[in-house]
């Protein structure tokens, strides 16, 4: 089955066929850098993240571009209000610019712990000034944008397409519209493409309509088609950008090159509290390294994973710690197949139909990259390794070494959730080798249970219990936790 994927922009599943074979192009919009991260941008990243390492584990080169927003995107999308960042910086007392490098080495640093790869290019719309004003001027000359006293706006009006993405109407949003009574505006729907800025507004620049700084609309489509091109493959982003950010972007860079813009729209579906979104604008938020203090970053995307891209995400601790307990039985039966790989004990039996699970993951990833159902692949060969690991045969070496094939390629390469190599034994600290010492005891226990040594296993049992590590016997084998 060919991948397919949700286009945004056509309403439907479509076979994703590339501008050019064998080369993908996918820009997403990245963060506006003027606080730390929350769990609502983890959702985001670490969905596009499963995207492009599925695209590259395809055979496709993908070239991953994701802006980082540090001017123009003003508290109300409405082109009113206060830069979002020159705001915050004012109540920091510090620089915009410090404001920025401080929260984009934040960004960075919880997207690692997560095991996000980098983009290949994370480009600044400050960094992409001339591009952005060499834009406005060819909607100027095409006759699509207007000046007024310094600011130059985009006419809604002279665009047919506009509203294809959200399936609005220019008609239906104006109808809708409070008149602003001090609007420079030709129409209440018309964007800005560049802003007049006051003496006082530190980050501004020059340009032949006076000094100002570019439209939150106009940084997204400067900066990804100098990288990708006029058009190119995927576009993705925020369900909550949909409208009006890609729209705008969508009709000032097809009135800029007579071209379309993007072949396929994905959105990525909301962290919700109660139902409610996830946001800083509503102080309901959960900042990532917060979150860090509680959980490991792998629980918290293995907690992602377990919820469709396109599907909204209730954010609870309680959830958060169910996705933990699942994430370790995985874990343990990673770590009970490696330990028996290490002890060379050549079993007679097979993992039957591994062919199955790994068609059942491709399956699932080839429709529109749903990773519950791929997930839900692994907890049914940790179920059928664990028993067929507490039979008296045990497994063939070979069928263990497929298994851990099967964990690192999907479950790491693709997911991000397996490391490929445990560390060496010269760099382990004590955390890392601990969970051996433990698999070391219980493989005492388990011999000593089969050999019908009952008090030599319960004081293994209990002594792991003294020391905060509950084990229990379940039909797919022993399992360890801390309590």
């Amino acid at each position: 089955m060919p991948l397919q994927l949700y286009n945004t922009l056509t309403r439907r599943k479509e076979i994703f066929t590339p501008l050019h074979e064998g080369r993908v192009g996918i820009y997403v919009c990245g963060p506006t850098v003027y606080g730390d991260s929350h769990i609502g941008h983890a959702k985001s990243y670490v969905s596009f993240d499963v995207i492009v390492r599925y695209l590259r584990f395809l055979g496709y080169k993908v070239l991953y571009v994701q802006n980082i927003t540090d001017v123009g995107h003003l508290t109300d999308d409405a082109d009113q209000g206060e830069d979002k960042i020159e705001k915050q910086s004012k109540l920091d007392r510090v620089h915009p610019m410090q404001l920025v490098e401080m929260y984009t080495r934040s960004y960075f640093e919880d997207m690692d712990a997560l095991g996000v790869i980098r983009p290949d290019i994370s480009p600044r719309a400050t960094g992409h000034i001339i591009e952005q004003i060499e834009m406005v001027k060819k909607l100027l000359a095409g006759g699509y944008a207007y000046e007024v006293n310094g600011s130059v706006y985009f006419d809604v009006h002279k665009f047919a397409g506009y509203g294809k993405l959200s399936g609005r109407n220019v008609e239906e949003m104006e109808s809708g519209t409070r008149v602003e009574v001090k609007s420079e505006k030709k129409h209440p729907s018309d964007f800005a493409l560049w802003k007049k800025a006051e003496p006082e507004h530190i980050m501004q620049w020059q340009s032949p309509w006076g000094s100002g700084f570019p439209g939150w609309h106009l940084e997204c489509s400067s900066m990804s088609m100098k990288y990708l091109g006029e058009s190119f493959d995927i576009h993705g982003g925020g369900i909550e950008n949909q409208f009006p950010h890609h729209e705008c972007e969508i009709a000032q860079s097809e009135c800029s090159t007579g071209k379309p813009f993007v072949k396929y729209w994905l959105h990525n579906n909301m962290v919700t509290v109660n139902g409610q979104k996830m946001g800083k604008s509503l102080g309901n938020f959960v900042t990532l390294k917060d979150a860090f203090k509680k959980f490991d970053p792998m629980v918290i995307r293995f907690f992602i994973l377990q919820s469709h891209y396109r599907s909204t995400l209730d954010f609870s601790e309680q959830a958060i710690e169910a996705a933990g307990k699942g994430l370790e039985k995985l874990q343990n039966t990673v770590q009970r197949v490696r330990a028996e790989i290490k002890k060379g004990n050549d079993g007679k039996e097979k993992i039957p139909a591994l062919d199955t699970y790994r068609k059942r993951f491709t399956e699932a990833m080839d429709d529109d990259f749903s990773t519950p159902q791929a997930i839900a692949a692994f907890f049914d060969l940790s179920r059928a390794v664990n028993d067929l690991l507490a039979q008296p045969d045990g497994i063939s070496l070979e069928s263990l070494k497929h298994v851990h094939e099967f964990f690192m390629e999907y479950g790491g390469t693709v997911l991000g959730l397996f490391g490929e190599k445990e560390p060496s034994p010269h760099s382990q600290t004590d955390e890392a080798i601990e969970p051996q010492l433990i698999g070391l005891l219980l493989e005492t226990r388990k011999a000593a249970r089969e050999n019908k040594f009952y008090r030599l296993s319960d004081k293994i049992r209990d002594g792991l219990k003294a020391l905060g590590v509950v084990v229990e016997d379940t039909k797919e084998g022993t399992v360890w936790k801390k309590s």
